[in-house]
């Protein structure tokens, strides 16, 4: 599954899941360890401006699709948990990308299914609400969480709650001149718009202040060679959309 991309986790690798420190740490050729922790992997995770969403009628759809968007480029992946046996493909992933993507684990409603889905691996987790029992869960072995919020007021109980970024959804119920007025009245407030962002849309998300944007079939839909050449779009518009703000990419090493 996904080709040349794919390549086991280095043996000095190991996951301090349990230590409650960091997600993931890396041993050096003298065994020195060094921790990875939530802002590194939020920041690795959104680098490129968006992550894909893969949600799939079964395991081989998935595989197929998240295989797709490695090829293109697409180096964040949010496997959501609506997908048969779709931890299963959140531990295939991370153990066989090692570094060379950041897999998550996306739909996460209750701690339950937060703490099966950091056991699988997952890097990140999105959910579409705003639970603190996720949060919590998910913090407790230092994995990141995007919670869904679609009001001002569920996005500083995100804030307050502790959730690393926070998920516009649907952000098909709102425009990126809403975003504009609500970053007016909260600048600290890092939104990620996903449910209904077109490849059009998402530059003028990125350059309303959006961190980044969420994207499914959107993103997906087509054969290898379409898709590779939406991707690489993309990710020169959304590169141009922010020309100010600093790129993120590369601070974080899986």
């Amino acid at each position: 599954m996904c080709g040349q991309l794919l390549r086991h986790a280095p043996e000095n690798a190991v996951s301090a899941v349990g230590q409650g420190v960091a997600a993931w740490s890396v041993g050096d050729k003298e065994g020195r360890r060094t921790a990875v922790y939530r802002w590194e992997i939020t920041r690795a995770a959104l680098a490129q401006r968006v992550f894909a969403i893969v949600r799939s009628r079964t395991y081989d759809e998935a595989s197929a699709t998240a295989d797709t968007l490695l090829s293109a480029g697409i180096t964040s992946l949010e496997i959501s948990l609506t997908t048969p046996f779709a931890l299963e493909a959140v531990t295939t992933l991370t153990r066989e990308l090692g570094d060379d993507a950041v897999i998550g684990a996306g739909t996460v409603l209750d701690a339950v299914s937060a703490r099966m889905a950091v056991d699988a691996g997952a890097r990140f987790l999105v959910s579409p609400s705003l639970d603190a029992e996720v949060i919590r869960t998910a913090h407790r072995y230092g994995i990141p969480v995007f919670s869904g919020v679609s009001t001002p007021s569920e996005m500083v109980r995100g804030l307050e709650l502790g959730a690393d970024a926070l998920k516009l959804f649907p952000a098909s119920g709102h425009d990126p001149a809403w975003l504009t007025e609500v970053r007016a009245a909260l600048p600290q407030v890092p939104l990620l718009p996903t449910g209904g962002v077109t490849v059009d849309s998402a530059p003028e998300w990125i350059a309303a202040g959006a961190v980044a944007v969420g994207m499914g079939a959107a993103l997906s839909d087509g054969d290898r060679d379409t898709v590779a050449k939406r991707a690489a779009d993309l990710l020169t518009r959304l590169e141009e959309a922010a020309p100010d703000r600093p790129t993120i990419r590369g601070t974080a090493d899986f």
